[in-house]
């Protein structure tokens, strides 16, 4: 009887460890040019919660363009989070039923961790002279970065370009546009994504200046060093916030809500506001902005609230169909 016992003990046992053992995954839906990023914070992410739930967790990741990346998740891609770089684009998971309205005050800075700003990488000697977005409308000056129809880090760049025209000009909004339509012809070929627009300007050599994120263009300098390329800060830019979210109702069905909050929660702590700061992220740990500060040059930042009434009034005058983007494409 007591071996009996002993043996229905040791078999409950093991199954209570095999269960805290089981690992778990969850996909992260992100942007384009975010691989690296996570590919630090994942492991860091999975050894504190290893360490504090006694569970693995396996986080996997998908790359594109975010806009793109939201329409992925709508059509079924199973994201137990998205990280995206356009709050437009959690706001199309909000209204297809993905995520709940109250998502942007689940975690602290209306769920932005981090954010950035579009800025310019030239090469070695700067060539062209390139100082602000006035010299990008100049005749010989190509400049690469995606299409604003697929692309958020686009979208920033388009409305960056568009802020700096309207200051210009007495908010003339006519000569806004002309501004924006001579920057877009300049433009040789308009990738989908951040990364590919980089890889068109690194690897293949086309263009004179790359515009894409802050953190994407040091990290650029820091890979091939300053005999390759060079980083310009613009006079003024758009503040671009990295919303987050959990997808409430695929995180439901799989289970995974918890770690899956945990998981954005982490990129708030110091360890991960570390990381963002150490990969040209710009962050609001205090300690951390001080550790990092000689790294980031002022800049006067503009917001998307301020300068075109927010994403809802974009949306409308300038991405939708018929828009003022999609106008100053068609008449180059």
């Amino acid at each position: 009887m007591k071996s009996i016992v002993l043996l229905a003990a040791l078999a409950l046992g093991a199954a209570s460890a095999s269960a805290v053992a089981k690992p778990v995954e969850i996909l992260n839906v992100s942007y384009d040019i975010s691989r690296e990023l996570f590919e630090e914070i994942n492991p860091a992410f999975a050894a504190e919660w290893k360490t504090k739930q006694k569970q693995d967790v396996v986080i996997k990741q998908s790359h594109a363009g975010s806009s793109r990346q939201a329409r992925s998740v709508l059509e079924g891609l199973q994201a137990d989070v998205v990280t995206f770089n356009q709050v437009t684009d959690v706001q199309v998971l909000q209204k297809g039923g993905l995520i709940g309205n109250d998502w942007q005050k689940r975690f602290p800075h209306n769920a932005s961790p981090y954010y950035s700003l579009p800025a310019f990488l030239v090469r070695a000697g700067n060539p062209k002279k390139i100082k602000d977005w006035n010299d990008l409308i100049r005749p010989g000056v190509s400049s690469v970065f995606p299409n604003p129809k697929t692309s958020g880090n686009a979208r920033y760049t388009y409305l960056a370009a568009y802020a700096y025209a309207l200051e210009q000009n007495q908010k003339d909004q006519t000569k806004a546009t002309a501004f924006v339509r001579k920057f877009l012809a300049n433009v040789p070929v308009f990738d989908t994504g951040g990364r590919g627009a980089t890889t068109t300007f690194v690897e293949r050599e086309i263009g004179d200046v790359l515009i894409t994120f802050e953190a994407e263009v040091n990290g650029i300098r820091r890979e091939y060093g300053d005999k390759k390329f060079e980083v310009i800060i613009p006079s003024v830019s758009v503040l671009a916030e990295f919303p987050v979210a959990v997808v409430d109702k695929i995180a439901l069905r799989r289970g995974t809500r918890d770690v899956a909050t945990a998981y954005l929660q982490f990129l708030y702590t110091p360890a991960g506001q570390e990381i963002l700061a150490h990969n040209f992220n710009r962050v609001r740990e205090p300690a951390i902005v001080e550790k990092y500060k000689a790294q980031f040059p002022n800049v006067r930042l503009v917001t998307v609230e301020d300068v075109f009434g927010g994403w809802d009034q974009v949306n409308k005058t300038h991405f939708s169909s018929g828009g003022i983007l999609e106008q100053a494409l068609l008449n180059q």
